[in-house]
């Protein structure tokens, strides 16, 4: 079930922010759309390791009413559907490519390990 959207009132502009990009997955998301452009549902989970196949439903649905995503639809038959980020999802991914770089430091100066995603299970 998705949750509505808030409309505030919020403390701050980080406060608005979070609500849109709030959830494990939803950052990820934004970055595998950044990086490969256009994807496809399944696509997208294997870049994912861990998402299950209802959250990754559940965010992108959200990501589409907030504007970040958008959700084309080709009418054949076994049905096709493409995901790629909106400009509104390119300017949020810009905004948190500082957020990223901190979080790359961190991994650097901790030792902390990264996923491969090329060989991840699903799960």
């Amino acid at each position: 079930m998705a949750r509505a959207p808030r409309s505030g009132p919020y403390i701050c502009g980080i406060d608005a922010a979070l609500d849109v990009v709030s959830g494990k997955w939803k950052g990820l998301i934004l970055w595998e759309l950044e990086a490969h452009g256009v994807r496809r549902f399944a696509e997208l989970r294997r870049g994912l390791p861990g998402v299950s196949e209802k959250m990754l439903t559940q965010h992108l649905r959200e990501m589409e009413a907030d504007g970040l995503v958008h959700r084309k639809v080709y009418a054949e038959v076994p049905p096709r559907v493409e995901y790629s980020l909106t400009e509104h999802g390119r300017t949020l991914n810009r905004a948190l490519g500082a957020l990223g770089a901190w979080g790359s430091e961190r991994m650097a100066r901790e030792g902390l390990e990264t996923v491969d995603v090329t060989s991840a299970p699903n799960g």
